[in-house]
């Protein structure tokens, strides 16, 4: 009797401990006389499915964690880069104007006056040097083409007679005075030809287009074409098919956008920060950011103002920028060194925190961070990063939107 008591007992504080610990181990459970349950066979006793309608393999994981291949991270043109220590730049911000480089834009003028007969290039069109884009009819470019062609022959034949007084004049049989005419008539021909080719040049003719005149039909003498005298893309047409071109009228511009400049006011107060040929970072609407150089500052202050023109020259070789909008320029006032620095696209707000999407083996996992200062290009990060940490930057954006949907999966 006294046996089966202390059983019972032993076994009633076994039942007692399993309910108060439950993470008690497999040993002290075999002591006390407990079964334990093999984490497998809970797992697989456990339903399938993750209890939203998710067949087993389809969950979204765990919440924060985004899971993605190398391809995938490729493929969405996500970049990771460590993050390390850097240099915070203050700067001062100087409102400026997009404009096309002068440099590199154009306006095509008729060189005569005449009708629109063709018009092969429009507004917005890629053109490069040399393409046509209208032709004209034009009486004085037919008169011009025509006095070069008879000048051309007469040449042809004074030559012949030269040729010819020159052989008569040395066989004796012919005067001197003969083979002179001939030589001075052989000599006007030839400047005749000269200003013919010079005026057709200046109408924009190129010298194989001089070359082709006397193989062409007569009609087309009154056909003068309008040519890009650069690479670039047209934004301006004055040319309407039939209508009256006069002569020095700009009927199309043209400009090489890939490169632009920022014409800057700068104020007197910012005047001691800026200088020809600083490199300065410019911003513009939304996200656009490249860096510039200042190519020119006026030695000159606006007398109303005391301000100072300047020019800055940025690359757009992508197109981001557009000609006519507004741009702001920072001048670098100091420098501060940081030991976390992070690029500013690297940086999202998600629910008023910022965050940062740090790499590791399954994809990305969303991780708080708490900022200090900053500048145009970059936090220092002053909690929840420590430098060599991988993080995503360049098209982050796209994490964020699989973050999304993974919450709504979980949600649902």
């Amino acid at each position: 009797m006294f046996r089966m008591t202390l059983m019972a007992g032993a076994a009633i504080g076994g039942l007692a401990l399993a309910v108060v610990y439950p993470s008690i181990p497999d040993t002290a459970r075999s002591l006390l006389g407990m079964q334990s349950t093999p984490a497998g066979a809970a797992r697989a006793a456990a339903p399938k499915g993750d209890g939203h309608g998710h067949a087993e393999g389809e969950g979204h994981g765990e919440e924060g964690h985004i899971a993605m291949t190398a391809e995938g991270i490729e493929a969405a043109g996500i970049r990771v880069v460590p993050v390390g220590g850097g240099t915070l730049v203050s700067r001062a911000a100087v409102p400026g104007v997009l404009s096309a480089s002068q440099d590199r834009q154009a306006r095509v003028t008729a060189r005569l006056g005449g009708i629109v007969a063709e018009v092969r290039k429009t507004l917005g069109d890629e053109v490069r040097t040399g393409d046509v884009l209208a032709v004209l009819e034009s009486r004085e470019a037919a008169d011009a083409k025509g006095e070069f062609l008879a000048a051309t022959r007469s040449a042809a034949l004074a030559e012949t007679t030269l040729a010819r007084e020159t052989r008569l004049w040395r066989q004796r049989i012919s005067a001197e005075q003969e083979f002179l005419q001939a030589r001075t008539a052989a000599e006007e021909a030839r400047i005749k030809v000269d200003l013919g080719r010079a005026r057709l040049a200046a109408l924009g003719l190129t010298d194989a287009e001089i070359g082709a005149l006397a193989r062409q039909p007569a009609a087309t003498l009154r056909r003068l074409e309008l040519r890009a005298p650069l690479a670039g893309r047209v934004t301006a047409r004055n040319a309407v098919l039939g209508a009256s071109v006069a002569a020095d009228a700009e009927v199309f511009s043209v400009a090489d956008l890939s490169v632009l400049w920022v014409e800057l006011t700068i104020p007197p107060r910012d005047l001691p920060l800026a200088r020809q040929g600083q490199t300065i970072m410019i911003t513009g609407e939304g996200d656009a950011r490249a860096e510039g150089k200042i190519i020119f500052l006026s030695p000159v202050l606006d007398p109303e103002t005391r301000s100072a023109r300047a020019v800055a020259e940025i690359p757009n070789a992508e197109g981001n920028w557009r000609a006519g909008g507004f741009a702001t320029a920072h001048l670098a006032t100091a420098e501060q060194a940081v030991d976390v620095l992070v690029p500013r696209d690297a940086v999202q707000e998600v629910e008023g925190k910022k965050v940062v999407f740090v790499r590791n083996e399954e994809g990305f996992e969303l991780r708080e961070v708490e900022t200090g200062r900053e500048d145009a290009q970059g936090y220092e990060i002053i909690f929840g990063l420590d430098a060599g940490t991988e993080v995503a930057i360049g098209n982050a954006f796209v994490l964020r939107a699989e973050l999304s949907k993974s919450e709504a999966g979980h949600a649902h």
